[in-house]
């Protein structure tokens, strides 16, 4: 530890005076002293002292491109807390990197500022978020930010977003994060004029904490959302909150599922009979690429479209009409450990279910059906690992007959085929 101390200290003194001829070996040096100060201070986890020397370099260099180096070092280093102690002399370098020609040194400075709780990079982000005449990527990179410092003014800046169509979906995906009173009739009251996948996070938002449960399935129960548009992988986040009166609410609106391996057997074999009812060109291979775009894209890629949360479907052996049944109607049958999934509990009553990527001392990485998210250990309540997989077992349950022969021929097919024009 003295050895990395006396390091970062003589970087202090040198770095300043290092010449071009040098760069890559005083790049090199700058990123490497971040990292080891990081590690620092990760132990230490109060102390911000190992990082003050770095912040002396920056405070004297002129390099923007050692500025980025060391910035993106710090940054490594620190990833997944949310606060940390403003070292001594940043709120100086924050001023004066803020004004750097160079794009990403600003905005390695805005990101630290945050991290450091710095009151002016908090309100030029939320400047930032709510004005409408500042491009849609400039403002998406500021909600980024702010999800990262649970800033607590956020959630009303992103129910006034819901109007914006371009800010939309990720205003609503961040609102899950905050047990906000107004976030249940805000979503329910656009609703009707989202697209499919705007209302796809809408429903995973309202489906993560068991308050906005119950208003989600009252309006189903009202019929303001058609029964239909509950997803088998929404019934089971909905099922992992585990709350007696969203338990009831489901029932009465989808019934209860209980099937044993027999009636798996039974339904694989009423599913082979729908399909066959189809002759010898049972489905329609467009049409089916659009079901599967709607409930299976989002987790798995097939021809180089769609999500990584489960397994890439081209190569598998799709061929085979038994393999399509045995993994859509009894998924759980043999899962692989990386796709196995966790219901996590946080501090603030949320609950998320999904496949645990990574996990460190530090935090966690999830993967959801619609997002990754980032958890800060010190927020996470309970982790409990599932012997399912993210894949729903009812996935079928709900589509008309002529959809799943549609589904299952198209996902025999060999190659991609076109989308229906109405899809387009």
């Amino acid at each position: 530890m003295l050895a990395m101390k006396w390091f970062i200290d003589r970087s202090a003194v040198l770095w300043p005076q290092a010449t071009r001829r040098f760069r890559g070996i005083h790049m090199a040096l700058a990123f490497a002293c971040a990292a080891a100060c990081g590690t620092w201070a990760r132990a230490q986890e109060a102390s911000t002292e190992g990082l003050e020397p770095l912040v002396q370099i920056l405070s004297q260099s002129t390099d923007s491109q050692l500025q980025c180096d060391i910035l993106k070092g710090v940054s490594a280093a620190l990833s997944g807390r949310r606060s940390v102690p403003m070292p001594k002399g940043w709120s100086e370098v924050e001023t004066k990197l803020s004004k750097s020609a160079n794009g990403e040194v600003k905005s390695l400075t805005q990101t630290l500022s945050l991290t450091f709780g710095s009151a002016q990079a908090l309100g030029a982000l939320r400047s930032t978020l709510s004005d409408p005449g500042i491009p849609a990527r400039t403002r998406n990179a500021a909600l980024e930010a702010l999800k990262g410092t649970r800033d607590p003014e956020l959630p009303s800046i992103l129910l006034g977003l819901l109007s914006d169509p371009e800010l939309r979906g990720p205003s609503v995906r961040a609102l899950a994060a905050y047990d906000h009173p107004g976030t249940s009739k805000a979503l329910l009251g656009v609703y009707p004029v989202l697209l499919a996948e705007e209302k796809r996070d809408v429903l995973n938002t309202l489906a993560s904490r068991a308050a906005s449960a119950k208003d989600l399935l009252g309006a189903v129960a009202g019929e303001a959302i058609a029964k239909s548009q509950l997803t088998a992988d929404i019934i089971r986040q909905l099922r992992s909150l585990k709350n007696p009166e969203v338990e009831a609410a489901l029932a009465k609106v989808w019934g209860v599922v209980r099937e044993s391996s027999a009636d798996k057997k039974a339904v694989i074999e009423r599913t082979r009979q729908i399909y066959r009812r189809g002759g010898s060109q049972p489905g329609d291979a467009s049409r089916g690429r659009a079901v599967f775009a709607r409930i299976c894209q989002q987790c798995h890629v097939l021809f180089d479209t769609g999500g990584k949360v489960g397994p890439d479907l081209t190569g598998s052996n799709r061929s085979d009409l038994d393999y399509i049944l045995q993994n859509m109607v009894d998924p759980n049958a043999v899962i692989p450990n990386e796709y196995r999934t966790s219901t996590i509990e946080t501090k603030d009553d949320r609950v998320l279910t999904g496949i645990v990527k990574e996990q460190n001392e530090i935090s966690l990485t999830v993967l959801t059906a619609n997002e990754a998210l980032v958890v800060p250990r010190n927020e996470v309540k309970s982790v409990q690992l599932s012997e399912l997989s993210m894949m729903p077992e009812e996935l079928l349950s709900n589509l008309p007959e002529q959809e799943v022969r549609d589904l299952i021929y198209y996902l025999s097919r060999p190659g991609q085929v076109p989308l229906p024009t109405s899809e387009k």
